[in-house]
């Protein structure tokens, strides 16, 4: 009942050999998973630097005015404009009092 039989031996040897290509084929599918998480999160990593980057390009380019709320103005001595008082620029005629 107990004896070692060859039908006992080939069963045997097919478990073992399940087993075996059961736990390389599950290692293939953990490294596979790993890369494609890698993949994506090297993805989400440069799709976050392209936002950071058009953040700060648009933060780079709002007025002034946003920032504190209202701004000044001021009526340019020379040709009557209305200008901010802290970032006028010269209207181009050559007596204009900002700079250019």
């Amino acid at each position: 009942m107990f004896g070692i039989s060859l039908s006992k031996l080939i069963v045997l040897v097919a478990v073992v050999v399940a087993v075996w290509y059961g736990f390389k084929w599950l290692s293939r599918f953990n490294e596979k998973r790993k890369e494609e998480d890698e993949r994506d999160r090297h993805e989400r990593d440069r799709v976050d630097r392209q936002r950071r980057a058009a953040e700060a390009d648009r933060a780079s380019a709002a007025p002034v005015a946003k920032a504190g709320g209202a701004e000044d103005m001021e009526s340019c001595r020379v040709c009557g404009t209305y200008v901010m008082a802290r970032s006028a620029r010269s209207c181009g005629r050559p007596e204009c009092p900002y700079p250019g």
